[in-house]
């Protein structure tokens, strides 16, 4: 009786286990894989991104990786950033229509890089290594997926070539993706607007130029009357001359 109930008391305790395992997943953690730093960039503009390569192995170095370009993204400028005791091959491809780039046509654009390492700078277990490259002008499209192979020393490849889907899980070897974001638009400056008059600076203008009216006319009435005045007072000295 009491071998039974610890029977089934191991069962239940199996049974319970698997159902865990299913419904909340305490399964072996997903390995670390390629991805590209930072995940985010604008349309339109130049970006510095970094590929970012973790060693899986415990016992083999990571010596070479291939990233490859997507096609239906396809970017003028590709230049890529030295990494100490690596050597970067760069290939091109043919793209129709051309891309322009500060007004140049473009019919060659970068369809892959590979870097190499040399002497001891594999990326060893426990380690990883940024291989940085500078793009641009960025295309208008919603993101970039880098299909990136990633070969170690003992002859293994990691092929981090699946593209993922948006909202969905994440695949077992998913590509590095690049999130492209709209431009933020520009908005001219609105032209600032002269100063306009209020009707207290009318009345102050109609004011001002009825007093320096008034006045003039002023001034012309006393020089009349200072002629006058002479006049009337030369004829008087005369007359009396006259009589004698």
């Amino acid at each position: 009786m009491i071998r039974t109930r610890r029977t089934a008391t191991a069962a239940a305790g199996l049974a319970l286990g698997v159902v865990a395992t299913a419904v909340f997943g305490f399964a072996a953690p997903a390995s670390a894989h390629v991805t590209v730093n930072p995940k985010e960039a604008t349309q339109g503009g130049y970006g510095r991104i970094a590929f970012r390569v973790p060693n899986e192995s415990d016992t083999a170095s990571t010596t070479k990786l291939e990233v490859v370009l997507p096609e239906n993204a396809p970017v003028g400028s590709v230049s890529t950033m030295p990494v100490p005791g690596w050597t970067v091959a760069v290939e091109k491809r043919k793209v129709d229509p051309p891309i322009e780039v500060h007004g140049s046509q473009l019919t060659e654009a970068v369809s892959k890089l590979t870097w190499t390492a040399t002497g001891d700078a594999a990326v060893k277990p426990g380690q990883f290594q940024e291989f940085p490259v500078s793009l641009g002008p960025l295309p208008q499209v919603d993101r970039m997926v880098f299909k990136t192979l990633q070969t170690y020393s003992d002859g293994n490849v990691s092929r981090w070539i699946e593209e993922p889907t948006p909202g969905g899980e994440e695949p077992e070897n998913p590509a590095p993706v690049l999130t492209l974001t709209a431009a933020a638009p520009t908005t001219a400056p609105a032209a600032a607007a002269g100063p306009v008059a209020d009707d207290d600076d009318d009345d102050d203008a109609e004011g001002n130029g009825l007093a320096t009216g008034l006045g003039i006319a002023g001034l012309v009435a006393g020089v009349g009357g200072l002629a006058l005045g002479g006049l009337a007072f030369a004829r008087t000295r005369r007359e009396p001359a006259a009589k004698a």
